[in-house]
Order: C-alpha cells, then structure tokens, then sequence
C-alpha cells in the first residue's frame, strides 16, 4: 500500500509573519508612483523572490488580511475634496455611518469619533472624506446628504496643503516617539489637475481593486484591453498622469480596524490630532509635523470656529494609547523647539471605521443625484 499524501502546507497570512511582515513593509506604502510591473519592484525592495511575493500577497488577500490591492490616485488632483465633520443625533448615528458608507459613493473613510474630555467640535461624532467631481459643489451635495441622515449640522474642510500621506502599519510599529526624517516635509498643493480623454480613459482603469489573478508580472494587461488600448500605450499614458501628479501609490491595504480570522489586530487606535498655530505659519508647522514618519495622513486644513479655528489635522495609528499619545507629545515638543507656538491642541479618537475609495466619476454622481433628488428624508 502506498503511503499516505501529506497535505500542503497552509500558507502564513498573518501580517507578523516575518516574511509577510518584509513584503507588507515596502507594498504597503514604498511603492510611489506607477510601476509597470509593482511586484516585481516589491519583490526586488524585500529582497525576495517574485513566487514568494506573489504567493504571500494573494493568500492575504483572499483571507481579508489585505483588503485591496490597488494603484492609489491623488483624489485631491482629481476631484473637489474635503473632510467633513457630522453632527447627527446619537440615536441615529450607526444608521447615518452605514449609509454614508453604503448608498454614497463619494464617501471614503467613514468614522465614528470621540474625545477624552468636552472640546470645541467633540458633538461632530461622524466624520467622513468626501470627492465630488471636477466643477461640483461640495458643500451641495452634503446638503443632500444631510437631508437624507437627518443631520443636525456638517462643515466641510478643504486641504490647503498635504504634508504626509502614506499608511505603512507594519513599518511603522516599531518606530520611536520623536523619530523624524532629516529635512521637514514638503507640503503637496491640491491643485486640480487638467486631463485631455485619453488620460481619463486609462486612469479610470487603472484605479481598481485587483483581483487574486491580477497578482502577476503584467497587472496592467487586462486593464490595457479594457480601456482599448495596448499595454506600452497604457503604461505611457499612466507615466504621464505620474508626471501630472495625479498618481499616488501602489499599494497592499491592509484590514487595520477588523480582527483577523485568529483575532490579531494591525492597530487599536486611530487618533486624528488637531493643533492651531498662528497665522502664516501653517505650512512651516505642517512640514514641521510632517517630517515625522508616525505621522499617516498630515493637512492644512481650516476647522473655523467650531473647531477653535485649528489650522493642521493629522492622524496616528497605533496598538497602544499611551504609545500614541507619546508620538503626539513628541511633536509637541518639536513644534516648540522649533519656535512654533502651538495655541490649541486636541485628540479626536477613532471608533468604528471603514474605509473605500471615493468615486469621482461626473457620471456616477450626476445619476446619484437624480435617484435621491425627491427623496424629502430623513431615509435612516
């Protein structure tokens, strides 16, 4: 009798697996720009070899460890954007979360927030990213928005300049409070960016999740023959929306609110940071807090008087609070050594969160608007 077939062995999804940990390290946020083969990149930075990298980012992506692997975009050189803070009435918030983020698509990152003490703005529970097309009003739409949650109140803040943005969870575990790169950054304007047909042809292809089987050498095949196009040309055209600034990063998303199926969590705490410094020094204080590494997301942005007229918005994430808390203490001190007075400070924490790309398409939104029109709402 022949022997028994061993089964495989299942393939480590976790991301503290050492090798999984190495990949996620450079694809989570080191691939800047278009690359005509991202993998392949990655496997050259991780100094692993392609089969493995394959393999690793397909099998978290099928558990939902990864969930999306997709080229990022500069929204805000595409579309209108803006945060937006939500006053809804606590009985109807989970209500208001779920549609925001179900029924609008120009919706992004959905999050419910609190603060540890009474502030200026802490009854704005529900916060929200928001892309309306090219030559759309933001502040109109959530109008409707507001009608269709029955929303007491909302104020919409534009980025004037963007400072950091890049979510590397697994490099950034093991960074140290104060830790901060040797120049300060360098402020991103959100200028809107001028497309001719063509370049919209191949962004809007480009922009998607890929799916398991995209995982290879030429991610970008199919997309090419769906936009009608061969594969130089689409890989010209996305270079020079690259040139533009439109292009973000390519990267591997990973689940950072939801538990894994063995329960491990990428991080606990989601902390958006506001701080007001004087007027005129915005930039050099965005760049100050910019150069920090912790740092996920880094804005200008204006909170006005419902937000004691802070000036620059960031946000941390971490497994541990008092870890957090001094990542923030130490750009305190840093803003100060550098002789920025710092006039405000407060922390919004986040609670329940999900996250999807904003749609930009004037398409889309010009059928959105139409389907909700003469609903009079609230419709939670």
């Amino acid at each position: 009798m022949s022997a028994p077939t061993s089964s495989p062995t299942a393939v480590p999804v976790e991301h503290t697996d050492e090798i999984n940990s190495r990949i996620l390290s450079v694809s989570e946020d080191r691939v800047k720009g278009f690359h005509r083969q991202p993998f392949d990149y990655i496997s050259e930075q991780s100094g692993l070899p392609f089969e493995t990298v394959q393999e690793r980012i397909q099998a978290m992506l099928r558990a939902g460890v990864i969930r999306r692997v997709r080229q990022t975009l500069l929204a805000n050189k595409l579309a209108e954007g803006a945060l937006v803070a939500w006053k809804v009435p606590t009985d109807k918030l989970e209500a208001a979360f779920d549609f925001l983020f179900k029924q609008d698509p120009f919706s992004g990152h959905v999050v419910l927030r609190s603060t540890d003490r009474e502030v200026s703005g802490s009854d704005f529970r529900l916060w929200t990213t928001l892309k309306v097309p090219q030559d759309r009003n933001i502040n109109e739409h959530c109008d409707v928005l507001k009608r269709l949650i029955g929303a007491e109140d909302y104020y919409t803040m534009q980025a004037h300049g963007i400072f950091a943005l890049g979510v590397g969870h697994v490099r950034r575990k093991t960074m140290e409070p104060g830790e901060k790169a040797d120049e300060p950054a360098v402020m991103m304007t959100t200028n809107i960016a001028d497309l001719d047909a063509e370049e919209w042809n191949v962004l809007l292809h480009l922009k998607g999740d890929l799916s398991c089987e995209e995982i290879n050498h030429q991610p970008w095949e199919g997309r090419a023959r769906d936009a009608g196009v061969s594969l130089d040309k689409f890989c010209e055209v996305a270079a020079r929306l690259d040139q533009k600034g439109v292009i973000g990063r390519f990267s591997t998303f990973l689940e950072h609110v939801k538990p894994s199926s063995a329960g491990i969590r990428v991080t606990r705490f989601n902390a958006l940071f506001h701080w007001k410094v004087p007027k005129g020094m915005e930039e050099r204080a965005g760049s100050e807090v910019g150069r920090h590494p912790i740092m996920t997301h880094c804005y200008w942005r204006e909170g006005g008087e419902r937000f004691a007229n802070v000036n620059i918005m960031g946000v941390i994430h971490g497994t541990d609070k008092d870890t957090v808390l001094a990542h923030k203490a130490a750009i305190d001190q840093h803003l100060a050594d550098v002789g920025i007075p710092l006039l405000y400070t407060n922390v919004f924490w986040g609670g329940r969160s999900e996250i999807k790309p904003s749609e930009i398409s004037p398409i889309v939104f010009k059928d959105w608007h139409e389907k909700w029109a003469n609903v009079t709402g609230p419709v939670i």
